[in-house]
């Protein structure tokens, strides 16, 4: 397949439903630095904002938006860093020092630039670790969407084709220690299979859709190694970071089953997960900045992540 693939209208609509911005609450008493240069890719600086607590509690949070791995191509784009919405002011509120990236998209950058970019983030994040005032050992990922399959990939994944890095950055641990992911999706393969959409939302990414499976015995093609390498669920093991999946089980963009299938996986594989099932539930995690349920599950969200990085 040659050239990049048109920008589908659905990432149109969801790149508008995630950017929403919502109240912020503290505002006011955080400060923001932004446009921290945390790597290069030809010439171009992959950019991140840091948002420092009032009061920190000297553990990191690197956040991830979604996006349905896609951007827009124009120069005056919404960058994926911006804006705050409830869930990071949440964070930054619970005295996290807050790490939002931008990172490399579709239809300009295909698979494995995203999955590289979150893995570069979080290796200069913990590079500079000290600078940034959070411990070294304390690091999260929260995310949702397609930004949720990136801050499980840092939680799961151990060894991932890199890219080309050999800094000492390039030689620091991407792995998180704790994940928050909303509305994930975790199976790439199983995206494609269980849902017309999805080829529009995960093989303009990946290069091309995969409809097949090579089963037991069958010689694994590129393209299909490329889905495993970048799903999730194909990383589990006992070693994994504490994972929390909230979920709506009305999602019609990411199944619930993406959720359910990889909580299923690595509490087999005897790892810490809890899959929080928000009954009626859309894409759109939390649905409000004001209502109950919404404070229920950034509450969960934050204390998920004060369990898991204050052992």
């Amino acid at each position: 397949m040659n050239g990049p693939l048109p920008m589908p209208r659905i990432f149109a609509a969801l790149l508008s439903a995630w950017l929403i911005t919502a109240p912020d609450s503290g505002a006011a008493q955080a400060e923001v630095q932004e446009n921290i240069v945390y790597g290069m890719y030809s010439g171009l600086a992959l950019l991140m904002d840091v948002h420092y607590p009032a009061e920190p509690n000297g553990h990191g949070v690197l956040f991830i938006r979604g996006s349905g791995f896609h951007a827009p191509l124009g120069l005056d784009a919404q960058p994926l860093k911006a804006p705050r919405d409830e869930r990071m002011a949440s964070l930054v509120d619970a005295g996290y020092t807050v790490f939002a990236i931008n990172h490399r998209a579709a239809p300009r950058f295909r698979y494995p630039a995203a999955h590289q970019d979150a893995i570069r983030a979080m290796r200069f994040v913990r590079h500079h670790a000290q600078d940034f005032g959070i411990d070294v050992d304390r690091i999260g990922a929260v995310g949702s969407s397609s930004g949720g399959t990136l801050a499980l990939a840092l939680g799961v994944i151990d060894h991932f084709p890199p890219a080309a890095d050999a800094s000492a950055v390039g030689q620091t641990s991407s792995k998180a220690q704790a994940v928050v992911a909303l509305a994930p999706p975790t199976d790439l393969a199983l995206m494609i299979n269980s849902w017309e959409g999805a080829v529009d939302l995960v093989a303009s990414y990946m290069g091309a859709p995969v409809y097949s499976d090579t089963g037991e015995g069958g010689l694994e093609t590129e393209l299909e190694r490329d889905y495993r390498m970048a799903s999730p669920i194909s990383h589990v093991d006992r070693n994994d970071a504490p994972c929390l999946l909230v979920h709506g089980d009305k999602d019609i963009v990411v199944p619930y089953a993406q959720s359910e299938v990889f909580a299923d996986a690595l509490q087999e594989a005897k790892g810490t997960v809890r899959l929080l099932r928000v009954p009626g539930g859309g894409h759109r995690l939390p649905p409000g900045a004001d209502g109950p349920e919404a404070k229920q599950l950034l509450e969960a969200m934050i204390d998920w992540l004060d369990v898991h990085l204050r052992q």
